[in-house]
């Protein structure tokens, strides 16, 4: 067909698939129960999660002010007189939404350049000028090596360095921290956010907020003004224990704004999470595992015209801000996607009941499951159902036979290669015999009238299953009928056609008035061809191949009820040299069986 003619047939068509309505009062509340389920559950989800919004993402900014006045212990800074820190000595500036807040440091006073031994430490402690390397110096170290080997304090010596001298000692932090009184510092964060595809912009600081609220997560949510202890307090942890040697908090800022006019909603919902490590306890002064954060920085001055500092390691809380969230507002476009991805869950009814029948009509539910379990009964409906639904279908292979003996009712299959072995032989595989379709026969006009009854003569009714006759002495051995002829085919393919009607001794279905009645009949036989082709010349030397090719059909469909099976079937030998004997080749050479695929 040309392509133009099939392009046009594609446009011409449409396939779909075929239904099977199944009538059971179990089957259609299981169905019901699901499809109403889902359309719960689809209608749930649809309003809960407002998946008819378009959802996007924020853009935000934040500003933070921290308030407080911390009072440390003269003796610890200068002689006696007391020191008061305010925001801008604990406080310093940090890139990004983070603060920090100074609870705890450490000084070395007094610096400046010049030579001086290093502190002691397992990489500067030596005992003469040999360990010392001139010029050196390491990522640890407070200077660079002159090469000379010094008393640092009694009898132990360390390497001479070039630095800040003093050089900053090891010694432990503080305990309690210096700066413990910061747990009542309070910050205000100000945040800002934008959704530009909703055109819409808000901040977390309401028109009607009081200015000396303070958090509480269900008395005051909203306020954002945070008292640092209160946070601490909510992930559990100890404020006084944490500035210690300092930690690293987050405040998150969730925004879930529902941007529709009709049910407007956007407010921050505040949350807090401790990020840094708490659970190690490392607390050498090199170690990178080491808890808490901390960093140094220098205060320098001039004192007899001398450059001097004073060097401070700072120990405190980092405070990262994360803001998080979306905006969503209707949009015809999403709803209709969504309704559209969710039409494919109300097939889910249909696969369970498909799971449901293919599971309880298997052959292990048939012969173990239902002959024990009474509460089961009811599945084996499902054999039925499943017989009605599906179609099994054998692959077309070459080694595919099927088989039917006069003497059983059921039908073989043989998908195997015979080696030389009868097929009369073969065992094969047991397959029910499908039942026959009389509806296309009853629409003929048959007038095949039975012959007038002799008076005073009882009918004679032929009994295949009658005792065998003796078999003629000239039979084949695989023969059961006495009626099978050898096979004409070479002797490789000759096991092919080695088969007989009957499985064991017996009469041959030849012999029997139905046989000559469907297979033999002349007039019936041409009656089926004139159905099929009713301008079919009937005339000359092709008219035994026609009616000799029909009654094998007759005999195939007669025998296998489908016509799968029948494309695949072995006539016997003696129905076949019977069918020949009828309707005889002019040269009395015959094909054979021949593969259909």
């Amino acid at each position: 067909m040309p392509a133009g003619g099939q392009f046009l047939q594609i446009c011409q068509s449409v396939k779909t698939g075929q239904a099977v309505e199944i009538r059971s009062l179990w089957m259609a509340t299981l169905k019901n129960f699901f499809t109403v389920g889902t359309l719960l559950y689809i209608g749930f989800a649809l309003v809960s999660n407002k998946l008819y919004q378009r959802k996007e993402p924020l853009i935000s900014s934040v500003h933070t002010k921290v308030k407080g006045v911390a009072e440390v212990r003269g003796e610890i800074l200068e002689n006696g007189m007391k020191s008061i820190f305010d925001t801008a000595d604990y406080t310093f500036p940090l890139q990004g939404n983070s603060f920090f807040v100074m609870t705890n440091f450490l000084k070395t006073e007094g610096q400046k350049q010049g030579l001086c031994p290093e502190h002691p430490a397992p990489r500067t402690i030596c005992s003469s000028d040999y360990n010392c390397r001139k010029g050196w110096m390491d990522p640890q170290s407070k200077g660079i090596q002159t090469g000379r080997c010094i008393v640092y304090e009694g009898n132990q010596k360390t390497c001479e360095v070039s630095a800040w001298c003093p050089t900053e000692a090891t010694e432990k932090v503080p305990r309690p921290a210096l700066l413990n009184s910061a747990e009542n510092f309070t910050v205000l964060i100000k945040n800002n956010i934008d959704f530009p595809g909703h055109n819409y912009t808000t901040r977390n600081i309401l028109p009607d907020l009081n200015i000396s609220c303070t958090f509480h997560k269900t008395r005051n949510p909203l306020c954002p003004i945070f008292r640092l202890g209160d946070i601490f307090r909510e992930t559990g942890d100890n404020f006084s224990e944490v500035a210690i040697q300092g930690g690293i908090m987050g405040i998150e800022i969730y925004w879930d704004c529902n941007l529709d006019s009709w049910s407007h909603h956007c407010r921050p919902k505040y949350s807090f999470r401790r990020l840094d490590d708490r659970k190690t306890n490392d607390s050498s002064y090199i170690s990178p595992r080491s808890p808490g954060y901390n960093f140094r920085y220098a205060k320098y001055y001039k004192e007899n015209n001398v450059e001097k500092r004073t060097l401070i390691k700072v120990f405190g809380i980092r405070f990262d801000i994360l803001v998080f969230g979306t905006g969503g507002k209707f949009h015809i476009i999403q709803l209709l996607t969504y309704i559209g991805s969710t039409l494919s869950y109300f097939g889910l009814a249909t696969v369970f009941i498909d799971f449901l029948i293919n599971t309880y009509s298997s052959k292990c539910c048939r012969t173990h499951v239902y002959p024990i379990c009474k509460c089961c009964e009811c599945c084996a409906a499902n054999e039925y159902y499943y017989r009605k639904k599906c179609e099994s279908i054998v692959e077309p292979k070459p080694t595919l036979k099927y088989v039917s003996f006069v003497d059983e009712l059921h039908i073989r299959m043989v998908d195997q290669q015979l080696l030389g072995r009868s097929l009369q032989d073969v065992k094969g595989e047991k397959v029910p015999r499908p039942l026959m379709d009389f509806t296309v026969l009853s629409r003929l006009p048959l007038s095949l009238q039975d012959p007038p009854p002799i008076p005073g003569k009882p009918e004679a009714i032929q009994l295949l299953s009658e005792a065998a006759t003796p078999r003629p002495g000239n039979s084949p051995g695989w023969c059961q009928c006495g009626n099978c002829l050898p096979s004409q085919l070479p002797e490789s393919h000759r096991c092919l056609e080695e088969l007989c009607c009957r499985k064991k001794p017996g009469i041959c279905i030849t012999t029997s008035q139905l046989f000559r009645k469907l297979i033999l009949s002349r007039g019936t036989l041409q009656l089926l061809l004139q159905y099929q082709e009713p301008l079919l010349e009937l005339e000359g030397d092709s008219t035994n191949s026609q009616l000799r090719h029909c009654a094998y059909r007759c005999y195939t469909t007669w025998r296998f009820g489908s016509q799968d099976l029948a494309d695949f079937a072995i006539l016997p030998s003696c129905c076949r040299w019977r069918i020949r004997r009828e309707f005889p080749k002019s040269d009395g050479q015959y094909s054979g069986f021949k593969i259909t695929y």
